[in-house]
C-alpha cells in the first residue's frame, strides 16, 4: 500500500478549495449566530475535516469508476486523432505506480476517516444529521458511478452546485449551529454556483473530446459556443447579482421576510471582473480565437506554472485555476465581511 502523501498528492488536493472554501464560509457565518444559537467548536472541526476527506476520497472514487469504464485508454484515441484535451487522468495507475485494488483500498480509508467525522457530528447533533450525510454520499457516487453515472448524463454541474453548495453549507452550518437560516441559503446558492463555474469552464473546455469519447456533460446540453457562453455568463453573473439583491433589501427596508445583507458585502463586487474575463477568455476558445495566454497576478494562485506548459496543458489550467481562485476570493470575502459587520 502507497503512503499517504502518494494518495493525498493524487487525490487532486488542487481541487480542494472547491470544499473547503464553502465549508469554511459556512463555519464564519454559523459564527455569527453563535449569540442566538448553539455554536460547537468540536462539531465545526469535525465538520470541515470531514468534509476534506470526503472531497479527496470522492476525488479517488471517481478514478476507479473511470479506470472501469477504460477513460484514459479512450481520451489517449481522442488525442491521437488530433483533439486536444485536458491531462488524462490517474496516470500512476496507468504508469503501474499503483494498482486499482490499492486505489479501491485509499477510497475506502478517506472515506472511512470521513465518516469518523461525521460520527463526532452526530454525537453532537444526534439523527438529523444523517440526512445529509447519505444524501451527500448517494449523489456523491451517483456523479460518475452507479445505475445513474450523472456525470454522464449532462447533470455533472448539477451534482456539484447540490453537493459543495446549498447541501454542504447548509450541512455544515447545521452541524455547527443545529440551526439553518436565509443567510446561509441564499449565500450557499451564489456559492454554489461559482463552485459549478469551475466544473463548466472544465466541459466547455473539454467538450469536443467528452463528446468523442460519448460523456454528455452541460457544456454538450447547450450545443454551440452561443449556447455555452450564455450560460458561462449567467453563473459568473448570478452569484454577485445575488449579494446586490440582499444588500438592497437591507438598505432599502424592502418589505420582504428576510433581513438582507449589510452594504459591506459589496466588497465582492471587486471579483467580478475576473468572472468577466473568464466568460471572454473562454468564448475565444469556442470561437478559436484563441491565442497565446499567460497568467497574471490578478488570476490567483496558478501553481507550478512552468511544469503546466511543459505537460501541455496550461491553456487548460489557466482557466480551470482562475475558476477556482474566483470562488476562493468570493468566499473569503463573505469570510472577512461576516467576521467585521456580522
Amino acid at each position: 500500500m502507497k503512503n499517504v502523501k502518494f494518495w493525498f498528492n493524487n487525490a487532486r488536493p488542487i481541487s480542494l478549495p472547491q470544499s473547503l472554501l464553502p465549508a469554511l464560509t459556512a463555519t464564519a457565518l454559523s459564527y455569527s449566530r453563535s449569540a442566538d444559537a448553539e455554536f460547537s467548536w468540536i462539531a465545526a472541526i469535525a465538520s470541515v475535516f470531514g468534509v476534506m476527506l470526503l472531497h479527496l476520497g470522492m476525488n479517488l472514487l471517481d478514478d476507479w469508476f473511470d479506470w472501469k469504464k477504460g477513460s484514459a485508454e479512450a481520451r489517449q484515441q481522442v488525442a491521437n486523432e488530433g483533439f486536444r484535451g485536458r491531462m488524462i487522468k490517474y496516470p500512476y495507475l496507468t504508469s503501474g505506480e499503483a494498482t486499482p485494488k490499492q486505489l479501491l483500498g485509499a477510497v475506502w480509508v478517506f472515506l472511512g476517516l470521513a465518516a469518523l467525522m461525521g460520527a463526532v457530528v452526530f454525537a453532537v447533533r444526534g439523527w438529523m444529521i444523517l440526512g445529509w450525510v447519505a444524501a451527500a454520499l448517494i449523489i456523491g457516487v451517483s456523479y460518475s458511478g452507479g445505475p445513474l453515472k450523472l456525470g454522464f448524463r449532462g447533470l455533472g454541474e448539477l451534482v456539484i452546485f447540490v453537493m459543495f453548495g446549498p447541501l454542504m453549507m447548509s450541512g455544515v452550518y447545521y452541524a455547527i449551529t443545529g440551526t439553518l437560516d436565509w443567510k446561509i441559503t441564499w449565500l450557499s446558492i451564489a456559492v454554489g454556483l461559482l463552485v459549478t463555474n469551475i466544473v463548466y469552464s472544465h466541459s466547455v473546455l473539454d467538450s469536443i473530446p467528452d463528446q468523442k469519447m460519448g460523456k454528455k456533460t452541460m457544456a454538450h446540453l447547450m450545443g454551440g459556443p452561443k449556447g455555452q457562453i450564455f450560460l458561462s455568463a449567467l453563473i459568473n453573473t448570478l452569484p454577485y447579482l445575488m449579494v446586490v439583491a440582499a444588500v438592497a433589501i437591507k438598505v432599502f427596508s424592502l418589505p420582504v421576510s428576510v433581513d438582507g445583507l449589510h452594504w459591506a458585502y459589496l466588497a465582492v463586487l471587486l471579483i467580478f471582473p475576473v468572472s468577466l474575463w473568464l466568460v471572454g477568455s473562454l468564448n475565444d476558445h469556442v470561437t478559436g480565437k484563441e491565442t497565446s495566454l499567460e497568467p497574471r497576478k490578478w488570476m490567483g494562485n496558478m501553481g507550478d506554472w512552468e511544469n503546466y506548459k511543459k505537460a501541455g496543458v496550461a491553456w487548460f489550467l489557466l482557466r480551470w485555476l482562475t475558476a477556482r481562485n474566483i470562488v476562493t476570493r468570493f468566499c473569503l470575502v463573505i469570510i472577512v465581511v461576516n467576521f467585521i459587520v456580522g
